[in-house]
Order: C-alpha cells, then structure tokens, then sequence
C-alpha cells in the first residue's frame, strides 16, 4: 500500500477504500468482519499507510467542497469523523474534526444528502458521527441518532435485514452514557480530564459502546 497524494485524492478514491467491492453481494459474516473492523481498529495500519496525507488535508479543509453532492459529502465525513480516530489515536486530535463532521451531517440530513445514499452501511456512518461529537447539544443529537436508526432498520429488506436489524442498539447505548455522565468517559485520560468516581468504574469496567461484541448482529 502507497500513500494517496492529498492532490489526488477523489471522492471515490475514499469509498473504495472503506466500502469493499462487492459488499451488496457478500454474507451476514462478511457484513459482520467489515463492521469489526472499522469500529474497532481494523483499519488503523491501512489509514496509516495509505491515508495520512488525506487524513490531515481534510483536516485543512481541503475538501470542504466535496460536500456539494451526496457521495462526496460521505467520503468527506468518513475522512472527518473516522480516519482521525486511527491516524491520531489516542490524542485529542483523533476527536478534532467531530464539530465539522457534525455540521456535515446536520446538513446532509437537511438537504437530501442522506436520503440519497443507498445502503444501510453507508448512511451508519451518519448516526456513528451523531453519536461521537461531544458538546451540550450531544443527547439531542444522540436522541436524533436514534430515531435515525430506527427508521433504517425499518427500511432494510431481504438479505441484509437480519446483520441491521439492531442499528438502533448503539446509539441506545451511547445515550445512556451521555445521559449519566454529559460526555464520552473513556476520553478522559485522552484529554487530561479528571473523571468522576462514577466514571472511573464505567472507565475501569470498560463496556463501552464502541468496544461491544460485534459477532452477533447489529448496526
């Protein structure tokens, strides 16, 4: 794998890399490996290697004009919200361009950008931005997460209905934590805050949302 130069980077070029070919034909265990491995750490040498360079582009706002349709408003979030918590993981700069990518989804909820995309995997990663992005406005958001999630469980049909059928049940989850502590815990030491007692035995039991068993299906 070989850098993509920040200059040439496209839109595609980004799905391509997250989303792989063929995914629309693949089983319930391969829909299960893609969500492990995005959520939890399974590309970090990839973005690494191949992203490092767009990753802090986008963080420029090199991109800002890829959110004039609704595929690039996409590969734009996945750039924002996703490749900063694998190339800048555990420092703050992994959570830098939270508020951006909320915007982005604020407004791809508005103007039909959401709506637009096709498959359930790609419009997760809408809700999956709603419920990262800390600030008193987080259960909102997470509330609006959820009912997002709902409507798309709702949505899925046939073969793809039994590996989404829960897509609801992480943003239930993040929601109790931000309903108990008004933000994500487990950043904590990541930022230098000083955690509660109560959030130094949510920390210390570390059942975080993101760190669930992701075997059995869900969204």
């Amino acid at each position: 794998m070989m850098q993509i130069p920040a200059a040439d980077a496209l839109p595609e070029d980004i799905l391509a890399f997250w989303f792989p070919d063929g995914l629309v034909h693949k089983g319930l265990q391969d829909h299960v490996d893609f969500w492990a491995s995005r959520m939890q750490g399974g590309m970090d040498a990839a973005i690494l290697a191949t992203m490092a360079e767009v990753t802090a582009a986008g963080a420029r706002g090199a991109y800002d004009h890829w959110a004039e349709t609704a595929a690039g408003r996409l590969a734009l979030l996945l750039v924002l919200d996703q490749f900063p918590r694998s190339l800048w993981r555990d420092t703050p700069a992994a959570f830098g361009q939270d508020i951006k990518a909320n915007l982005l989804v604020l407004e791809g909820l508005e103007n039909g950008h959401y709506d637009a995309l096709t498959w359930p995997w790609e419009k997760n990663f809408y809700i999956i931005a709603l419920c990262h992005c800390e600030g008193p406005d987080h259960l909102a958001r997470v509330e609006r997460a959820v009912a997002l999630a709902d409507a798309l469980t709702g949505s899925v049909e046939g073969p793809y209905r039994e590996r989404y059928a829960d897509m609801g049940d992480p943003p239930r989850r993040v929601r109790e934590v931000i309903r108990r502590f008004g933000r994500h815990p487990h950043r904590n030491p990541i930022y230098g805050r000083i955690s509660t007692p109560e959030e130094e035995a949510y920390i210390a039991a570390g059942d975080f949302p993101h760190a669930r068993d992701l075997d059995a299906p869900s969204g």
